[in-house]
């Protein structure tokens, strides 16, 4: 195996000399592997730039601290690369997956998503073609971001990324996109979804550091905000009440946001060494000889048991008094709403959509694409340009 950033490759992690390559064959980089070329290509796209503006919880101009999807992802690259090196894995491939898998993102997060996908299903029952029976889905727009929505190359569309990197990023997929990605694609990176079986320990890693970072992060951002607190988390999150008391017996006296950030760090860092000692536990006994038996083993990469239930009780927390509390969900419908109006706009005045949206698509799906591209304020801008109608201060 190869070396990567001084650690020696684990026989189980991506070589990206042995990659299954890219889909329009190019010449090797003289000074990159190819998982770095995939992270710096991803770095340098449209559709990246974009995250800086897209909604986590909370809207862009509500605040310049809240977290963004563009440092959020950072922030899953950031631990997503510690926990590959202590395993040996390819931690630029965990890199490339990180910064690339919330790319297919709408405006407003999952309440643009959930509008999106009604919209192009709406389609479908009016007696669309096939293409808008899918619906939206935004892993699935990541993918469709980087294989044939950036346009930078004169050789090919999308940014041509290796197998691997295109499959991490398809951590989701309904069971009939994937049927149909399959027939266009077939043993390709939907293979997982229609016959069985695991990504690689890489994409795996990228998953599980993508629920890490966003538990945390929407922690602080929602006590910044004032919508949740911290005697909230105390008593109602047990993995959280753990932490803070361990803060506390460390630092006496700590409070507010210092007593928050030592909690958030305390808890993070438990559950990356959980996740690694999880990991190294699961590979030790099923021992995979590589990544061929690394897919057939099932998920290696996760949580011991008592990990895994803090967690989902740290989800339901934040699912009930954070993503469900009214303030969001006033921000939540007029989002959507946004999000309806744009897509019916479009799909009326097809004229008005950029020429980069013409070619081959349909038109349920070419105006889907421009609309899951805008940035939350772009959004807002062309909303209020359309409507006349202002929906946010």
């Amino acid at each position: 195996m190869g070396e990567l950033s001084g650690t020696v490759l684990a026989p189980y992690a991506c070589d990206p000399a042995r990659s299954r390559g890219r889909r329009q064959l190019e010449p090797e980089a003289p000074t990159r592997t190819a998982y770095q070329r995939d992270r710096d290509r991803v770095l340098h796209s449209t559709a990246f730039r974009r995250l800086v503006f897209k909604t986590q919880v909370f809207l862009n101009h509500e605040g310049d601290l809240f977290r963004t999807r563009l440092t959020h992802s950072l922030e899953v690259a950031q631990l997503a690369r510690s926990m590959a090196r202590t395993l040996r894995l390819n931690e630029d491939l965990v890199e490339a997956i990180a910064l690339a898998h919330d790319l297919g993102h709408t405006p407003f997060g999952h309440a643009g998503q959930d509008a999106l996908n009604e919209c192009v299903r709406s389609q479908a029952s009016a007696g669309s073609t096939e293409d808008e029976v899918q619906g939206f889905e935004h892993n699935l727009q990541s993918l469709r971001v980087v294989d044939s929505l950036e346009e930078r190359y004169p050789a090919f569309d999308g940014l041509n990324l290796s197998f691997e990197t295109r499959e991490g990023i398809l951590k989701h997929c309904s069971s009939n996109n994937a049927r149909r990605l399959e027939a266009r694609e077939p043993g390709g990176v939907a293979h997982r979804f229609v016959a069985g079986g695991s990504p690689t320990l890489e994409a795996q890693l990228c998953n599980l550091a993508d629920e890490i970072a966003y538990n945390a992060h929407d922690i602080d951002d929602g006590v910044r905000s004032g919508l949740i607190t911290l005697d909230q988390l105390h008593d109602e999150v047990p993995l959280f009440r753990r932490y803070m008391g361990l803060a506390l017996s460390t630092h006496p006296g700590l409070k507010g946001r210092r007593l928050l950030f030592e909690a958030i760090r305390l808890m993070l860092s438990a559950q990356v060494y959980d996740v690694i000692d999880q990991t190294q536990y699961r590979l030790t006994a099923a021992a995979p000889e590589g990544v061929a038996e690394v897919r057939a083993c099932g998920a290696l990469v996760g949580f011991s048991e008592d990990m895994r239930s803090g967690s989902n009780e740290l989800k339901r927390f934040l699912r009930a008094a954070l993503y469900h509390h009214p303030q969001v969900q006033d921000t939540t419908d007029r989002a959507r709403l946004v999000v309806k109006d744009l897509f019916h706009h479009y799909l009326q005045h097809p004229y008005d959509l950029p020429d980069d949206h013409a070619g081959k698509r349909s038109l349920t799906r070419r105006v889907a694409d421009h609309v899951a591209g805008m940035t939350d304020r772009f959004a807002l801008k062309d909303h209020v340009r359309i409507t006349g109608h202002t929906l946010f201060a």
